[in-house]
């Protein structure tokens, strides 16, 4: 999301829903910052259960993301990529995507996305939901994600 035009996501009725989160290990101040909004994001929302896991980069954020979504009602995946001077940056970014989609797509749990792909370390604060941050993406992500599920259910009863 970017940061104009964004819905407001403040919580959602998710009690009983289990929760996944994985959070990348570079960046880990940014990304540990995260991963804890995110925990409040879903204690807010009545989240039951909250499952934690760490990788070391985003590239292996889907495979845990896929074991969390066998286990979990949803799965946020959280990181930091920051552009280099390589085309590395692409490739991780890609890959991290289709990745993350194809978990949800196969595994039919809905997966967040909030992994920050930035050109900048600034960038990456300024949407890490510190006090300063104008953007909170452990918070958005687990609310929306969690929006999903409900979305899901609902669409499944009718």
């Amino acid at each position: 999301m970017a940061g104009f035009g964004a819905p407001h996501l403040d919580t959602v009725e998710a009690y009983g829903l289990r929760l996944g989160i994985v959070g990348s290990s570079w960046h880990s101040d940014l990304v540990d910052h995260m991963v804890e909004r995110s925990r409040e994001a879903a204690k807010a929302c009545g989240v039951d259960s909250i499952l934690v896991s760490r990788v070391a980069g985003s590239v292996e954020l889907p495979i845990v993301a896929q074991a969390l979504a066998k286990k979990c009602d949803a799965v946020v995946a959280l990181g930091v990529v920051i552009r280099g001077e390589t085309a590395h940056f692409d490739y991780v970014c890609d890959s991290v995507t289709a990745g993350l989609t194809r978990v949800a797509l196969d595994e039919h749990t809905p997966v967040a996305h909030g992994v920050l792909t930035v050109e900048s370390l600034g960038q990456a604060r300024d949407r890490a939901g510190l006090e300063d941050s104008i953007e909170d993406k452990g918070w958005q992500s687990t609310v929306a994600v969690l929006g999903a599920v409900l979305a899901i259910r609902e669409l499944n009863r009718g």
